[in-house]
């Protein structure tokens, strides 16, 4: 999509934030109150990038946000397909508010995201909640503007999933759940098909933004007092591919190192595959860059490697892991991974198990496997719950006995925190993350949040540090 065409597709949505922003005043008058709205959002850092632009858009057109799901005239869930129990808290979710749309009736109730790419969810929806105004999936929700405004109009049943699309729409109002820090889109969709991963499927194929566009992007935010930017992608490491500029996700990340004003850049999610040596080089020599990266392994065992359509051995992931360490001596790594990948046995669990030790991992997200309509994965023949059970009890001891050993490590030395807010438990200590990500409780010092600090980390809890400031 050309850039006068993503302008003309802004300009266009905006227009109808404008027109849907009437009939909110309009309704607002005559229930002699505001509207209210609010978005859930389940799943990755690009779906609760994609729930702030849901966001920006209602608040152009006039809805305040609800304190509550049972407040909101307008409530919209952004689901997430990548496991089975976010499933069922999405379909949880929609019994409950049924009883809401019974006492306010004319509330908007909409689902969007990844499980809206799977026809046989929306099937479900359709036949089970009939309650549900509005449908859409993953490759318009650009068009939510467009999508409630003709639902507020002309009422009835409003649905529009798109198979596919070229279009990149990012430059409409959002609005970020912290001021001082943001998620920047890069690119969209995925070409790996990982045998368990229903991602491409709803994604889509990768599509990259110009570099350009991600660089102005990054500069509006420093200039809004942004600090911390984490730049999203399925796989940031292959960003690039399809464009008419040589450009590789290392390139475009020293260039987004030089932005005034930005402190802190992470990325998320990367895969082993496609890390270059040029991406770790750039990593050492910008101090800007988060000393955390999360890469995921998945599995030890080459055998299930290969099932999983990995494209990498554990020997080389284990090589990778020693040139980020050496490169970057501080870093933190961790990683994702599933344990009862069909025909997996104990052995094939004791090589993840001995990856795990041979890496040092800061952290880990563990899952059992969870097959997902449409894989190849869900069609092979599923192992005994309990036997998973058993060996994800297996991995999970030992990932945490090697988070716990390896976050040790920085106990006692002077660390700088960016400030993210109030500690839940004590509202007399902020809570911050380190470069690391590691989590930080200190006592409150006429230090506001959205500062960075230098603190004394004085005690480690395992996943988190107490700490002091030092002045």
């Amino acid at each position: 999509m050309t850039k006068d065409n993503s302008l003309k597709e802004t300009k266009r949505q905006i227009e109808f934030m404008h027109k849907a922003g009437k009939i909110v005043e309009q309704r607002s008058k005559a229930l002699s109150r505001p509207l209210y709205a609010m978005t859930v959002t389940f799943g990755c850092q690009m779906n609760f990038r994609d729930s702030e632009k849901i966001d920006g858009a209602l608040r152009e057109m006039g809805f305040l946000k609800a304190s509550s799901e049972e407040q909101a005239d307008v409530l919209i869930y952004n689901t997430c397909t990548v496991r089975e129990n976010a499933d069922k808290r999405l379909f949880g979710r929609l019994g409950v508010c049924k009883a809401y749309k019974n006492k306010n009736k004319n509330m908007i109730i909409g689902v969007c995201g990844c499980m809206m790419q799977e026809k046989q969810v929306v099937d479900r929806i359709k036949k089970e909640y009939p309650h549900v105004d509005l449908i859409f999936g993953t490759h318009n929700i650009f068009a939510f503007s467009e999508l409630l405004y003709k639902k507020m109009s002309e009422g009835g049943f409003v649905a529009d999933i798109l198979e596919s699309t070229d279009k990149i729409v990012e430059d409409l109002p959002t609005e970020r759940k912290y001021s001082f820090k943001t998620g920047i889109n890069i690119m969209f969709g995925c070409d790996n098909f990982c045998t368990y991963c229903i991602v491409p499927y709803v994604r889509g194929r990768e599509r990259s933004r110009k570099p350009a566009d991600i660089v102005d992007e990054i500069k509006r935010a420093a200039d809004d007092g942004v600090k911390e930017i984490m730049l999203l992608g399925q796989n940031v490491n292959s960003y690039g591919k399809g464009l008419d500029t040589d450009v590789t996700f290392a390139k475009l990340l020293k260039e987004a190192a030089s932005v005034d004003g930005i402190r802190r850049i992470r990325f998320m999610t990367s895969h082993p595959k496609d890390l270059s040596d040029e991406l770790i080089e750039v990593m050492a020599e910008n101090e800007n860059i988060a000393r955390h990266i999360h890469l995921p392994l998945q599995s030890g065992s080459d055998r299930i490697l290969e099932a999983m359509n990995r494209h990498y051995t554990r020997e080389g992931y284990i090589s990778l892991t020693e040139k980020l360490k050496k490169a970057v001596p501080d870093i933190a790594i961790t990683t994702d991974i599933i344990v009862g990948f069909p025909g997996e046995d104990v052995q094939d669990v004791s090589d993840t198990i001995d990856v795990i030790e041979q890496v040092g991992f800061d952290g880990a997200f563990t899952f059992e496997y969870s097959p997902r309509t449409g894989t190849a994965a869900a069609k092979m023949e599923q192992l005994d719950k309990g036997f998973v059970q058993e060996n994800f009890d297996r991995v999970l001891k030992t990932v945490h006995k090697v988070a716990w050993e390896r976050s040790r490590r920085f106990e006692g030395r002077v660390m700088e925190v960016l400030i993210e807010g109030e500690d839940e438990k004590d509202p007399e200590r902020y809570t911050g993350r380190i470069s690391q990500n590691n989590v930080v409780h200190f006592p409150k010092s006429g230090y506001h949040v959205g500062d960075l600090v230098q603190v004394r980390l004085d005690e480690c809890r395992g996943f988190y540090y107490n700490g002091t400031v030092v002045p």
